[in-house]
């Protein structure tokens, strides 16, 4: 049976299905749906839980076993099947069915995975067996909406204009959105938010993040750059987690200056790879100063600065980061653009 996410709470209410799928490409609506599933799951009773990470090394024959092992205390159980790739691969998708045909008693099966098409055996035999939930994107048009209704539900009363300013400064982050909101609840306790409390609650921040470092690199600033890189690294932020936001970004742009090297616009390229409208400026800054060859350098760059964070490759990750933000920036370094020379030469990874 499929739901909306929205329907999810009240069927909870009305009593648990054996089997849940959450699926989706929304990281925090997916999380807090699964947090809602294993909530009424606790109150029910399923109070032992098996997390399983179904990787490519994953052994399949560990869900049936699970299904059928006898609790010591006969505890009423949850097998929390996480899987990352949607993909669960022949001998996967045969225990999956295998599992739904023969349901355990005392067992609740929550499987969590990225937006995959619903027309396999096996995602047909876990939606018979129980309720499939699909989570969709916020997008551009109803994030302030979904921003307004979170403040309120937070207990804040939003101002004329706050959730339209918050949607233009999370950029469609719901997470950033939610901690912003947290922020707010904080600062000012419930009640009413205006434009200027927002405002200062968002500048008074003297964390450097990640999404600020690339802002700065697409509009050239060099010199913020290099500040932004030390505070990161200063807060002890993970350096995959800096590669990540420079990587996709950088992604996004080779994407667009391929199509604009095939003959189309700016403005077209931009509105296939949806771009903010608020973020258009920076955008287009970097496409000017960079062109195609650019931006697969980088992304060449991007790649040796994954493998020497893995270890498997020389060079320090913060000093290569750095010259990964530098080459958005248009800056040489050492002497040289490091676009014009990528790091290592071979085929490109997706990070």
């Amino acid at each position: 049976m499929k739901l909306r996410l929205e329907q999810l709470a009240a069927s909870l209410g009305k009593g648990l299905a054996p089997v849940y799928v959450i699926t989706g490409d929304e990281p925090l609506q997916l999380g807090e749906a699964a947090d809602q599933i294993r909530g009424a799951a606790r109150q029910a009773g399923y109070l032992s839980r098996e997390i399983m990470e179904a990787d490519a090394r994953f052994d399949w024959n560990r869900l049936g076993d699970e299904a059928n092992a006898l609790s010591l205390f006969a505890e009423q159980k949850i097998i929390d099947l996480r899987l990352p790739t949607g993909k669960p691969g022949t001998a996967g998708a045969r225990a999956l069915v295998e599992y739904c045909e023969n349901l355990p008693q005392d067992t609740l099966l929550l499987l969590t995975m990225p937006k995959v098409p619903l027309t396999s055996k096996w995602i047909k035999a876990l939606e018979k067996a129980g309720i499939l939930v699909q989570v969709w994107p916020v997008d551009e048009r109803n994030l302030p909406r979904w921003i307004s209704a979170r403040m309120q539900a937070a207990g804040l009363r939003p101002g004329r204009g706050v959730a339209e300013m918050l949607a233009e400064h999370t950029e469609g982050n719901l997470l950033a959105a939610r901690q912003e909101i947290e922020k707010l609840l904080l600062l000012h306790g419930e009640g009413s938010v205006n434009v200027e409390q927002l405002l200062a609650a968002v500048s008074d921040s003297s964390r450097f993040d990640v999404y600020a470092l690339v802002d700065a690199a697409l509009a050239g600033r060099s010199g913020r750059c290099t500040h932004i890189l030390a505070g990161l690294k200063g807060e002890g932020i993970a350096p995959p987690v800096v590669l990540w936001a420079l990587a996709r970004e950088i992604r996004s742009l080779a994407g667009m200056a391929a199509g604009m090297a095939a003959g189309a616009s700016e403005s077209r390229v931009m509105g296939q790879a949806r771009v903010w409208k608020n973020r258009m400026p920076l955008v287009r800054q970097a496409l000017r100063r960079l062109g195609e060859d650019d931006w697969n350098c980088l992304l060449d760059a991007c790649q040796h600065t994954d493998a020497a964070i893995k270890g498997a490759a020389p060079g320090d990750p913060w000093l290569l980061l750095e010259q990964i933000t530098l080459g958005i920036a248009g800056i040489p370094v050492s002497g040289r653009k490091l676009v014009k020379e990528p790091l290592i030469k071979s085929e490109r990874s997706r990070l």
